[in-house]
C-alpha cells in the first residue's frame, strides 16, 4: 500500500527516555497483588505469547515482544479547548522516529479527519515495513452515525493519525509476557488503571510502562467515541463530558492498551486504551459496567523505553482520562 506523506520525520521534535524494567517475576507479583484488591478471581503468569493474530485478538503481528517501546505523540492540547486539525502523523514516520522501521504498533489515539471525514476514535493495529510499505494493517475506526447517533465502526486501511497517539512499538515477535485474568469486579477502578496504580505504589518515581492487548469476554464497558469537532472551545472536564458521546457496549471487546506508571517530565498520557469488536461497535475505554459478570484476559509486554514526539509547548490536564 502507498500512503499520503506527512511532513518529514525530521522536523518533528522527538524526547526519549529510558523506563525502569524489573524482573517479569516481580512485576507479575505486584500486579497480582493490585488486582486482587479490585477483582475478585486473579492470575497473573509469565507466559510464552500465544499467536495473537488470532480470534480474539486479531493483531497484525504474532507478538508485542522485541525491543518494545512506548510512544505518546501530539497530545489532547491538539484538540482542545480548540482542534488543530493541521497535526496529522504517519505511523510509518513514527517508527522511524522511534528507531524501528518495521515496527508492529498497537494503541488508541484519534484518526486523520481527512481520511474519514469527521472526527474519530482510532484503534491503531499495523505492523509496517522499513520503506512506505504496510505488511499489515487491522485498524479500526469509530465515529457517531450521523442518521442515529449510534456508534459506526469500520476498517481503516490509512496509517495517517489525527492530533495523538498513544502506541506500543514493538518489533512484532512472540516472547515472554504476562497473561492476566480477572473476573468480577470488587472495587472502584478500572482494569488499565488498577495495574498502573499497582505498579505506580510499588516503584514511585521509577517509571515502569506496559503496553499490550485484552479481551472483555463476558459483561459491558462504558466507552466514548469523540463527536464532529466541537466549535467553541471547551476549557472544562464538564465542556468535554457534555461534548463526548457515551455507549455501554457488550462484548466480546478486543482492547488494545498502554500506560506509564509515572511519567519522567515527558508530559504524558499516562494510561490510554482503545477498542475494536467483531459486532461492529468501539471506542475508547472508560470502565466495565457489569462488575459481577465482567472478565477480562490479556497479554502484556514491559516497554524498555518511551519515545515523546512534538510535544505540545502549550499544554494541560483536560481530557486526559
Amino acid at each position: 500500500m502507498i500512503f499520503r506523506k506527512m511532513a518529514s520525520p525530521a522536523v518533528l521534535p522527538v524526547e526519549s527516555k529510558s523506563l525502569h524494567v524489573p524482573p517479569l517475576q516481580e512485576v507479575a507479583q505486584v500486579l497480582q497483588g493490585g488486582l486482587e484488591s479490585n477483582f475478585r478471581d486473579v492470575s497473573v503468569c509469565v507466559v510464552e505469547c500465544p499467536d495473537l493474530t488470532q480470534s480474539p485478538w486479531r493483531l497484525a503481528a504474532p507478538g508485542i515482544c522485541g525491543s518494545p517501546r512506548l510512544v505518546d505523540i501530539g497530545g489532547v492540547p491538539y484538540l482542545f479547548p480548540l482542534p488543530d486539525c493541521s497535526k496529522l502523523y504517519d505511523m510509518a514516520d513514527i517508527a522511524r522516529l522511534v528507531g524501528l522501521p518495521g515496527a508492529f504498533l498497537l494503541g488508541a489515539g484519534a484518526g486523520s479527519s481527512k481520511v474519514v471525514g469527521v472526527n474519530c476514535e482510532m484503534v491503531p493495529n499495523v505492523r509496517v515495513e522499513g520503506g512506505s510499505a504496510v505488511a499489515m494493517n487491522n485498524t479500526h475506526i469509530a465515529k457517531v452515525n450521523t442518521k442515529d447517533g449510534s456508534i459506526q465502526q469500520e476498517k481503516y486501511d490509512s496509517v495517517e493519525t489525527g492530533p495523538l497517539v498513544n502506541v506500543l512499538a514493538s518489533e512484532g515477535k512472540r516472547g515472554k509476557v504476562f497473561e492476566i485474568k480477572v473476573k468480577c469486579r470488587t472495587g472502584e477502578e478500572n482494569f488499565v488503571s488498577c495495574m498502573r496504580k499497582a505498579l505506580a505504589s510499588c516503584y514511585g518515581d521509577k517509571p515502569v510502562g506496559m503496553g499490550g492487548v485484552f479481551v472483555i469476554s463476558q459483561g459491558s464497558a462504558k466507552l466514548h467515541v469523540m463527536p464532529a469537532f466541537s466549535e467553541v472551545p471547551l476549557t472544562t472536564s464538564e465542556d468535554v463530558n457534555n461534548w463526548l458521546k457515551f455507549y455501554t457496549v457488550p462484548g466480546p471487546l478486543t482492547c488494545l492498551s498502554e500506560l506509564i506508571s509515572h511519567d519522567p517530565g515527558l508530559d504524558l498520557r499516562i494510561d490510554h486504551t482503545h477498542c475494536f469488536s467483531e459486532h461492529g461497535e468501539g471506542g475508547h475505554y472508560h470502565y466495565d459496567t457489569t462488575p459481577e459478570t465482567i472478565e477480562y484476559h490479556g497479554y502484556y509486554t514491559l516497554a524498555e523505553s518511551v519515545y515523546r514526539v512534538d510535544r505540545p509547548e502549550n499544554t494541560h490536564q483536560l481530557g486526559r482520562d
